[in-house]
């Protein structure tokens, strides 16, 4: 990106099993000169701690809506006007019902109320979840918002078994957060 001042990644990670995937997704996009922050749900960090987020990305990680912060800001608005891209990755079922209702009862979801930033998902859940028609009307109010989807793909799930749910390819993720950003 040259001596331009870095495009800045809100990445959002939630509680899926695909978790780990989401330290791919962050080397990449810092290899392709994009700053990413992450900010991780609280069931998030039962998966992984946040520690390994703040390694890869250099930058702290945040979670709690009520942190008390390094230094005084209201956080969700810093972070949501510093961002040129929200990427929720992995997203879950979850997540996706709390967006789609408005509810900002986290970080995450208050951030993404607050930014006037773009906002990429990239569902990843078990096939049943992700086809319940729930989820399915979520996704659709979202995409009729304005919110982009990338994904899932079919591939092996948790279960062992294979199906739509997977999240999508890390290239296909990159991909699109640089076409949008």
């Amino acid at each position: 990106m040259g001596a331009e001042q870095k495009k800045e990644v809100i990445l959002g990670v939630t509680a899926s099993i695909s978790i780990y995937k989401a330290c791919d997704i962050l080397r990449r996009l810092t290899s392709e000169g994009f700053s990413v922050t992450v900010v991780m749900t609280r069931d998030a960090e039962e998966l992984i701690r946040p520690i390994v987020f703040q390694s890869l990305s250099g930058n702290k990680v945040y979670s709690g809506l009520f942190d008390l912060p390094r230094d005084y800001e209201i956080e969700h608005v810093a972070l949501a006007d510093r961002a040129d891209l929200v990427l929720i990755a992995p997203a879950t079922a979850n997540i996706i019902a709390k967006i789609s209702a408005g509810l900002c009862d986290d970080l995450l979801t208050c951030i993404v109320c607050a930014t006037k930033s773009p906002v990429l998902i990239a569902p990843a859940m078990n096939e049943n979840m992700y086809l319940n028609r729930l989820t399915q009307a979520n996704i659709a109010k979202l995409k009729s918002l304005g919110y982009k989807m990338i994904g899932p793909a079919k591939g092996k799930l948790a279960n062992g078994k294979i199906g739509l749910g997977h999240l999508a390819s890390i290239e296909d993720i990159v991909r699109e957060v640089k076409k949008r950003i």
